[in-house]
């Protein structure tokens, strides 16, 4: 119990982690756990929209897609030029004894693969969030916004695995990132201090 308990610290510092590609904005972006919490509700709604998924395992692998950062760091399109993770190492020093090391070793390896429809999720999920990150940060910095968004729109449609994901990337960059509250049935505006 004693390497469980201090594997769920070390995981407790990943919202410390900031990711590296925040220097390329002038405003904070999300950090490494705030990353992981939307990264698996997107994982779970593409599965949903895909059928048939094992969303115990698909909710894992999404959990720790990105935990081996707290011992490699992150990494950018720029820096991942010249650094090189042992991502294999981390997680291996990173479970080591503790009671989920044998279930997670399996789900590092399988994630790495992505071989598996849940690991493509997941995948699809890590490159919609950055998509969304970048809808977000569009009101700050509108030339990054333009530049980071174009390029994006020529190369992620490629990479992504599910057709789910593919519309969902499109819908991204061109929705509001405040209708989720603008147009909320509960809002200041129509039952609020606002409502007129």
């Amino acid at each position: 119990m004693k390497k469980d308990i201090d594997f769920l610290f070390e995981i407790g510092k990943m919202r410390f982690l900031q990711r590296t590609w925040q220097r390329f904005f002038l405003t904070n972006i999300a950090n490494d756990a705030e990353h992981t919490f939307r990264v698996m509700w997107l994982a779970l709604i593409i599965a949903n929209n895909e059928k048939a998924i094992n969303q115990g395992k698909l909710l894992k692998l999404a959990l720790m897609h990105d935990i081996t950062e707290s011992r490699t760091g992150d990494v950018d399109y720029l820096s991942r030029l010249y650094a090189k993770r042992e991502g294999l190492l981390a997680i291996r020093d990173m479970l080591k004894n503790t009671s989920i090391e044998k279930e997670f070793m399996e789900l590092f390896q399988e994630n790495e693969k992505k071989e598996t429809i849940e690991a493509q999720i997941v995948k699809d999920a890590d490159n919609l969030d950055i998509d969304m990150e970048l809808m977000e940060q569009r009101d700050a910095n509108e030339k990054i916004f333009k530049l980071k968004s174009e390029a994006r729109k020529k190369i992620i449609p490629q990479k992504l695995f599910t057709n789910t994901a593919k519309k969902m990337f499109k819908k991204i960059y061109s929705a509001d990132i405040n209708s989720w509250h603008f147009n909320s049935e509960n809002n200041r505006f129509k039952t609020g201090d606002w409502k007129k």
